[in-house]
């Protein structure tokens, strides 16, 4: 075990870990609360970042529908082995679509793919046996027990049937499922649903695992469940392809990750790398609605504060109708100055809030846009048998 010392990258407080080398684990701060995992390399692996070996690579995918819909525009990536890897944007990004391409559920225009070597086209069995896909849509037999939807995937594995009670033991086990195990899911909740979804596409106990959209329409104590299941399963070793429309999501669970818009990649890396494209905190001032002569005089003030690198004027640009947005490097130190400054001058003001640079602030400066997320209930409606 080594002691590591880390920063909250929101408070900056100093945290004190003991970890093993290539141990991943959930760490929260004892100050303000937030989560984030951290891995401590191992000396080969920090020697050999740039030789990871990657067990999908993408090389300028396309895909088109009526030969002008174009849903997937000369996108390329590579996922290495053991990791998570994030595929985030919002609905209509082409997401599913670049799925369900690697999963061999539908022909690409051009471009090629490789899992685990295998040819996605020409090696379609292969890539078969290898891979577990959970959709969208739930793909489990309502009027069956839980149990006997793991039976039946394990009969389409040509699993034998002693081996396949003691893996269905586990499997539900693994998702909690045990003490429903018998129980109709008609008589199920959309997350148990979900729960036993996951597990019939680990049956045939895939190298790398694709979730489109795991947890779109689940409650948060459900959405938390995946979560832990994927985390748990990419610690005993599982690669994680990962569709999501959740800013959070990606955040707390990918490794790496790709921002995809109208079918284009515009970003790739860890979300730590992507958010210091933004480089700068962001403190929020407000005042009184009608105090403008406060909130004119702050501006002024913090203006020639050294360290900040923006300050909106009253009423226009970075501000909102009774406040201003100041954007600072260093915003947990830059707050105590600003309160000091503001104090000194006796300029009263009702909020000051801080926050870091978010994934969601990625994505609005790389595609001026938000990353509106819509609920869909039907995600987790059973749709019978998959076959």
């Amino acid at each position: 075990m080594l002691e590591v010392k880390l920063e909250c990258p929101k408070c900056k407080n100093q945290i004190t870990i003991q970890v093993k080398q290539g141990e991943k684990i959930l760490i929260t701060c004892p100050k303000c609360k937030t989560q984030g995992t951290f891995t401590l390399p191992t000396e080969k692996s920090v020697q050999q970042e740039s030789k990871k070996e990657d067990i999908l690579i993408v090389e300028h995918l396309r895909k088109t529908f009526d030969k002008d819909i174009l849903a997937v525009d000369n996108i390329s990536f590579r996922v290495h082995k053991g990791e998570i890897f994030g595929f985030l944007g919002p609905n209509g990004a082409g997401k599913s679509t670049t799925i369900k391409i690697l999963t061999t559920l539908l022909k690409k225009t051009s471009g090629k793919a490789t899992i685990d070597g295998f040819d996605i086209d020409a090696q379609q069995a292969q890539v078969r046996r290898i891979i577990g896909y959970s959709s969208q849509d739930v793909g489990v037999d309502n009027d069956l027990t839980a149990r006997e939807n793991l039976l039946l995937q394990c009969q389409f594995h040509h699993i034998p049937k002693k081996k396949a009670k003691k893996k269905v033991d586990e499997l539900l086990k693994t998702v909690k499922l045990i003490e429903a195990a018998d129980r109709r899911l008609k008589t199920f909740s959309g997350g148990m649903r979900k729960r036993l979804d996951l597990a019939s596409s680990l049956v045939s106990g895939p190298k790398i695992l694709f979730l489109d959209e795991p947890t779109t329409g689940l409650d948060p104590q459900s959405r938390q469940d995946i979560w832990d299941y994927v985390i748990k399963l990419n610690r005993q070793g599982m690669t994680i392809f990962l569709t999501t429309q959740y800013m959070e999501e990606a955040d707390h669970l990918a490794n790496r990750l790709c921002i995809i818009d109208q079918g284009k990649i515009v970003a790739q890396g860890t979300p730590a790398e992507l958010k210091e494209k933004i480089g700068t905190d962001k403190i929020k001032l407000l005042f009184k609605i009608d105090d403008v002569e406060s909130c004119e005089k702050a501006r002024k003030l913090l203006f020639k504060l050294p360290g900040i690198e923006t300050v909106g004027e009253c009423g226009l640009g970075l501000v909102s109708e009774n406040g201003l947005t100041i954007m600072t490097k260093n915003g947990s130190a830059m707050f105590v100055r600003v309160v000091r400054a503001l104090d000194e001058e006796d300029i009263s003001f009702e909020q000051l809030t801080l926050s870091v640079p978010t994934l969601d602030e990625v994505f609005l400066k790389l595609t001026g846009k938000t990353l509106d997320v819509i609920e869909r209930k039907k995600a987790v409606k059973p749709v019978g048998r998959r076959r």
